[in-house]
């Protein structure tokens, strides 16, 4: 029986849309620009190739490389065929590569070609799964495009449910060893139906969008913006790493009308050469989180950027915003501008005391969240899993304490688990994956703006 658009699935959205808006374009990368029918065709195919290998239902796909369009559309291929992406930061060691890939069980590696050197060494035995190499995003059509080749373009057939697993984006526990954090479809509808439904559009996507992801897809922030993108059919401009002069080209020369970002890669946007507020008059939201903030730099933001700017709190386990600073809240002498905002509709909020006993207001204590966009599990750790959802709530590794107007102030993590974007943290180098709500005491260096030094700074992001 064929799937009904209805569903809340990442296969079902995407035929609607090559039904119903077949030319759109899905995806705009450098000067390649691929329509809704096209990606739904080439993850077609990428689906039916992913099964001859033998990367079928439950199965896991690691990826290892920069964005591209092929990047997402083999992550839709996945959701095609049942099977669950792995995403594995390409800044990261060969050990901690050879743990994710391990850990995760995946079958199909696919890699750039520069990172192929950190597979080899991450499998010194030569033993794991196959490797397939991807199209270099400048160089000729090998690899994965030739991959697809002979493969039908038709639709794989599989059904999923929006509580099957779809994605599995690792970030670091205590123990400084990447975790598997497992996402269903839900994950990526939710959000958007609770704020539909409160008739709210505090943070939103339209059809019309062209939305730009400063966070990389092999983050949990960058792979959900996406899909929440293809959830209502906007254009996602991807970029192949953060550089800021590249997100401002981009903004301008694709007219981006929402933007993603953290406080640093805003601030490396702001003071790029010839940029002024003109620059993004494209934009009608600007969403933050990820790190901290310092005031100073909000007020620049508030000044630089044209449209509105929303704060946003979320982490890899929550799947999708838990709060948000709305935009008429962004007012210079504001104090709440130091908060985290307030619930998001659907989403349930509260603090609790080492005991779990529920804490009042400016009472500070570990978070704790209920939202139907949770993650389905940490995979293969059942007792950390079982530490983090208890009764129905997730236990934050974030602290912090809500005032009397329900306003949430992050503090101090509670536990060493990173989910900042970029590459995963052991306890030592960890940082809060809050919104901003304090000064933060380092920033990138102006070397980080450029493409040469990107590489060196990239370390961030």
């Amino acid at each position: 029986m064929a799937q009904q658009a209805t569903e809340h699935t990442i296969v079902a959205r995407i035929a609607e849309h090559a039904r119903s808006r077949p030319g759109h374009p899905a995806v705009i990368f450098e000067d390649t620009e691929v329509s809704w029918a096209r990606l739904h065709e080439d993850s077609n195919r990428a689906a039916h190739a992913l099964r001859a290998h033998g990367a079928g239902h439950g199965a896991r796909v690691a990826y290892i490389g920069r964005e591209s369009h092929h990047y997402y559309t083999l992550a839709i291929a996945c959701a095609k065929a049942g099977a669950v992406l792995v995403p594995v930061n390409w800044r990261l060691t060969a050990g901690e590569v050879n743990h994710i890939l391990r850990d995760s069980g995946a079958a199909l590696l696919f890699a750039e070609s520069e990172f192929l050197p950190v597979v080899a060494r991450s499998r010194p035995d030569g033993e794991g799964c196959d490797v397939i190499e991807v199209d270099s995003p400048r160089g000729r059509h090998t690899g994965f495009t030739a991959w697809l080749e002979g493969h039908p373009h038709s639709d794989p057939g599989f059904v999923p449910t929006t509580d099957e697993p779809v994605a599995q984006m690792y970030t670091s526990g205590t123990t400084g060893l990447p975790k598997g954090v497992v996402l269903a479809h839900r994950t990526f509808f939710t959000f958007i139906d609770n704020m539909q439904r409160a008739g709210a559009d505090w943070i939103d996507w339209r059809p019309e969008d062209r939305s730009l992801s400063a966070f990389p897809g092999l983050h949990a922030g960058g792979y959900a913006w996406f899909m929440h993108c293809l959830n209502v059919g906007a254009t996602s401009v991807v970029l192949q790493t953060f550089v800021a002069e590249d997100a401002v080209r981009a903004i301008e020369r694709h007219g981006v009308t929402t933007l993603w970002a953290a406080p640093a890669m805003l601030q490396m946007m702001l003071v790029e050469p010839g940029v002024t507020r003109a620059t993004f008059r494209s934009l009608r939201k600007t969403v933050y989180g990820g790190s901290p903030i310092h005031r100073e730099l909000l007020l620049q933001c508030m000044e630089g950027f044209a449209g509105e700017l929303v704060q946003a709190y979320a982490a890899a386990e929550t799947g999708s915003f838990i709060t948000c600073l709305r935009a008429d809240e962004h007012v210079a002498d504001n104090p709440k501008l130091a908060s985290a905002g307030r619930l998001c509709p659907g989403n349930e909020l509260r603090i609790v005391d080492e005991d779990g006993r529920t804490l009042g207001p400016d009472e500070p204590g570990r978070i704790c969240v209920r939202t139907p966009a949770e993650f389905v599990e940490y995979w293969h750790r059942p007792d950390e899993t079982a530490r983090m959802k208890r009764d129905g709530w997730l236990y934050m590794g974030d602290s912090g304490y809500l005032d009397e107007d329900g306003y949430l102030f992050l503090r101090d993590r509670s536990t060493t688990r990173s989910s900042s974007p970029g590459r995963t943290s052991t306890p030592s180098r960890s940082r809060t994956s809050s919104a901003p709500t304090r000064p933060s005491t380092t920033w990138p260096s102006s070397a980080c703006r450029t493409r040469a030094g990107a590489r060196s700074c990239g370390r961030r992001w």
